[in-house]
């Protein structure tokens, strides 16, 4: 097992773009990458409480501020 360490706001961003990419059909067509990320997305999904909340475009836009510093 591989354990990475995301901030809250970085867990947030990349949460919504691995779901904004999913939704377009944009992710890789290789099996083993979607699988992988399919996987990541679930991870993230299970901690980032954010992305379930009714004002989670604002605390998005509020994480990617913060993120890009």
């Amino acid at each position: 097992m591989t354990n990475i360490s995301l901030t809250a706001d970085e867990a947030l961003v990349l949460l919504h773009w691995l779901h904004m990419h999913d939704e377009a059909e944009d992710l890789p067509h290789d099996d083993a990458e979607q699988r992988v990320l399919w996987n990541l997305e679930a991870a993230l999904e299970s901690v980032v409480a954010d992305a379930f909340l009714p004002d989670y475009t604002q605390r998005l836009a509020d994480a990617k501020a913060r993120v890009v510093g």
